[in-house]
């Protein structure tokens, strides 16, 4: 019996940072029904595939349900005891500064708060850093450079009200989904312009206006050449201007850079800047393109100076908007979760500001400088300077660039303690700790996303097992070293008045962030709290930032600052010619802890694969369907070919999701050198260099199966399905019994088996049964299996006598690879549609079928399948 007559809970979608609003109910199985909240600021019922797919994702499959020490199960006593005792002794003997954490923007603000307490007012470290770091630092440091503190100047509603939005660095189509489809509705409402800024055609391409595809790194140059073009048109705004201060020595740095390292034309540039001037409604969101590199902060920067020079900040549809990608990204910027920041805003190396928070706290020690930062913390980890390592609900061996050495320096730790929902990690396997840590739907607190806006999220689900919430955990291992009475704490509720009664301190100081009015709420009222944006006080409450200056530096003036571009620090080179750019793809969520378990999520880009440019892709030999061996400085993948003139000759792309546990030769951060921006820290992504190179497997083969597959060949990549798993694989090393490798795969030694091999040509169908069902069948050729993967993926469990044949019946229905994640919509199911009614458009195939209709980030790809279609086929 489904939940449907249960009340609805309403809390936050836990992937990126535009905090969509969700309506939750347990359906009564142990898992919930899912759907957009009507009323949230952020969504108003929209979300993303993500979104929609969060039912699927909250089983028990694969939790950690109690705390491990060594691979064994332990009680929470024996656990704590250690990891407080293991911290004290460190410190004892080696000083606070040998201990770290590193945590992550899945923290709730509450959690984030009590780690940040511990670390800086109790330990006396500042060496706790967040994955946010690799996420938005850059983003921090311009903001305080030209703000005098981290503030996103506007909101969403900006988006709504613009005339032109221009996307520097952000596939917003697919990282931000809601976000797009809220511009595409002003783009329907009020013929919004759109400029897309992106070495690569992304799906936001689709129906843009201009895409300006510079070479990478070079957005300084081109924000330095709009800057220059501002004023010689006599666009700066004179009155605003007296607010702030460096316009003129920005202005000697524009003209100093040359725009044609942007490799755009003289054209493209002067009809980008001649659009933006004539435009007052101007709003920049900017991502992951501009942040994630070597000159990271000034490229933030030299977007600010553009609005600043004009005034466009603060105003309805005016503004920067940089987009977070985690969902309390905000947060944990708040609390102070960067090694080099104090709560509320307040900065470290102000000695009023630490004296302060000292006080409130009643600390014993608070820092003086600045912590390690991420890839420093790792590197102190490899070298031994850091002892005792705490990982919070992220997963560095993979993610971290130079993943590899990261891996090698966790796993040579004196002692790692690893908080998370499960132990199937490649960071988890490397712990000495792992403690069970309640999961979204089980926790409760507080998000801040993009636009300030602050949620609730709230328990809908009960806590499994001995898991317990972050905070929780925190704050007893603070008890346990000794740390009474400043851990004492009950509920997230208590957490939240201390975190806004400081705040209201951080105001005095005249810093931005002051939630002070919410300190006073009772445990129900903050159980009610409605979405809001900060700031909240008794004299203000949300809304926008600078329109009339009021900037956080000593002089109450902005900053424009004088930035000049750099090339990234990487160096194409003969041995390492191509220019690796690296990003998100639309179903999957960073290692995939969490999408992974879908198996709507995983159907629609089901391996790890390199985009390369048919003219690159010819000059290696290399075919469609085949795998390449990529290599770089540091380390080495082997990913499936995606020839694609969406990026250009010379530039090659990969997704960032698969791990150890999902496509171990797909671990793309180990090809990403560890090289950062000198202000932020924040490591680049975007331009590292590489190799390829065609791997020339012995064999490649397509397996399904009922339960889990044990693969061990040079290239494998598994997904999730309806009946269990499906995966490709490949191997450099001849196989001689293909029925004995099946029963290995498989781990079915005893299954009946049904067997084809044709040695000649060097292909073998192998299928498994047990009890007359399938439990798992393997296709192997010499060259990438061309069978119908997404009909093999629904026979395991089932009786198919067709199974060997590769191929459906001809009256089994056939919907192909999946395009629309929301609804399951299938190639061969929009084809049948073109077919048989005339749906020759997107629209029209949204009427037909929903596809699109949801988050829309199919859009493009259904597009592109029109488009592809022979004139033929559209008129049958």
């Amino acid at each position: 019996m489904g939940g449907s007559g249960l009340p609805e809970t309403r809390s936050i979608c836990p992937y990126c940072g535009v905090g969509c609003g969700v309506l939750l109910r347990p359906d009564g199985q142990g898992g919930l029904d899912v759907r957009g909240d009507p009323d949230h600021p952020a969504n108003f019922g929209r979300l993303c595939s993500k979104g929609s797919a969060l039912g699927e994702t909250v089983g028990l499959e694969h939790r950690l349900l109690a705390p491990q020490v060594d691979g064994r199960q332990v009680d929470w006593d024996t656990a704590l005891r250690l990891v407080a005792e293991r911290f004290s002794d460190t410190i004892a003997r080696h000083g606070p500064d040998s201990v770290a954490f590193y945590v992550s923007g899945q923290l709730l603000t509450e959690d984030y708060y009590v780690a940040n307490k511990l670390m800086k007012g109790f330990i006396g470290s500042a060496n706790i850093d967040t994955n946010s770091r690799l996420c938005m630092a850059s983003s921090v440091a311009g903001h305080k450079r030209a703000f005098g503190t981290d503030t996103v100047p506007g909101t969403y509603e900006d988006i709504d009200e613009a005339d032109l939005v221009v996307l520097v660095g952000s596939n917003l189509a697919w990282c931000h989904p809601v976000l797009y489809q809220r511009l595409l509705a002003a783009r329907k409402a009020r013929g919004t312009r759109i400029v897309v800024i992106d070495p690569r055609r992304t799906a936001s391409c689709d129906g843009a206006d201009m895409h300006l595809a510079l070479q990478p790194g070079s957005d300084v140059a081109l924000f330095n050449a709009l800057l220059a073009r501002i004023n010689g048109a006599g666009a700066v705004d004179q009155d605003f201007i007296a607010h702030t201060q460096g316009l003129e020595p920005a202005l000697e740095a524009a003209w100093a850079d040359d725009p044609s390292v942007t490799g755009l034309s003289d054209s493209e540039i002067a009809a980008f800047c001649d659009l933006w001037m004539a435009t007052e409604r101007v709003v920049t969101i900017y991502s992951q393109g501009v942040n994630q590199s070597t000159s990271g902060t000034d490229k933030v920067n030299a977007i600010l100076n553009c609005h600043l020079a004009t005034g466009r900040i603060g105003k309805p549809g005016r503004g920067p908007l940089s987009v977070t990608g985690q969902p309390n990204a905000m947060g944990g910027r708040e609390v102070g979760g960067l090694a080099n920041m104090l709560a509320c805003h307040l900065d470290l190396e102000n000695p009023d500001h630490r004296g302060a928070v000292r006080d409130f706290w009643n600390a014993p020690h608070v820092p003086h400088a600045s912590g390690l930062k991420a890839v420093d913390l790792f590197r102190a980890v490899g070298d031994g300077r850091i002892k005792a390592l705490w990982i919070i609900h992220t997963n560095p061996a993979v993610s971290m660039p130079e993943a590899d050495a990261v891996r090698d320096a966790i796993a040579g730790c004196d002692f790692t303690v690893v908080s998370d929902i499960t132990a199937q990690t490649d960071t988890a396997r490397l712990a000495d700790v792992i403690l069970p840590a309640s999961a979204w739907g089980e926790k409760d607190g507080t998000v801040t996303n993009t636009d300030r806006t602050i949620s609730r999220q709230r328990r809908i689900l009960p806590v499994p097992g001995q898991a317990r919430p972050d905070w929780d955990i925190l704050a007893e291992v603070g008890r346990r070293m000794g740390y009474l009475r400043a851990f004492d704490y009950d509920t997230p509720a208590g957490i939240f008045r201390e975190y806004a009664a400081l705040s209201g301190i951080a105001g005095q100081f005249g810093r931005d962030f002051d939630i002070s009015g919410l300190g006073d709420l009772s445990d129900s009222a903050y159980d009610a709290l409605e979405p809001q944006r900060w700031p909240v006080t008794s004299k203000r409450k949300g809304g926008r930032f600078f329109a009339d200056g009021g900037f956080f530096h000593a002089d109450g003036r902005g900053r424009i600052v004088p930035v000049t571009w750099c090339p990234p620090v990487a160096r194409t080179e003969p041995r390492f010619p191509f220019r690796f750019n690296t990003g998100r793809i639309r179903d999957q969520w960073h290692t995939m802890t969490r999408t992974a378990l879908s198996p709507r999520l995983s159907a629609h880009l089901a391996e790890p694969f390199l985009e390369l440019h048919p003219a690159d892709a010819a000059r290696l030999k290399i075919g469609g369907a085949d795998l390449v061996h990529v290599e770089s400085p540091t380390g080495r993948a082997i990913l499936r070919a995606r020839i694609t003139d969406a990026v250009q000759p010379g530039q090659v792309f990969a997704p960032m999701h698969w791990t150890g546990e999902t496509a171990p030769s797909g671990r793309i951060d180990a090809l990403i050198a560890a090289m950062t921006d000198p202000v932020s820290g924040q490591p680049e992504s975007k331009a590292s260099v590489v190799t390829v190179s065609r791997f020339d497997a012995a064999w490649y083969g397509f397996a399904v199966s009922a339960g889990p597959m044990a693969p061990r060949s040079d290239y494998w990549a598994r997904a999730r399905t309806r009946q269990g798993y499906r995966a490709e694989l490949a191997g450099s090393t001849p196989v001689d019994d293909w029925e004995v490798e099946a029963r290995r795969l498989f781990v079915a030694p005893h299954a009946t088996a049904a067997t084809i091999v044709d040695a000649n040509r060097g292909s073998a169908r192998v299928v498994l049964q047990e009890g007359g069902m399938i439990i798992g069948a393997l296709f192997v050729a010499p060259e990438p299996v061309a069978i119908m993967r997404d009909y093999l993926a629904t026979l395991p469990g089932t009786d198919s006598p067709d199974a060997l044949t590769g191929r459906p019946p001809a009256d089994a229905p056939n919907p192909g690879p999946i395009l629309c994640s929301c609804f399951g919509i299938g190639v061969n199911t929009i084809i049948d549609a073109v077919e048989t009614s005339g749906a020759l458009s997107v629209e029209a195939i949204g009427e037909a079928l929903g596809a699109g209709t949801n988050c829309g980030s199919c859009r493009p790809e259904i597009a592109e399948l029109l488009h592809n279609l022979t004139p033929r086929e559209a008129a049958e």
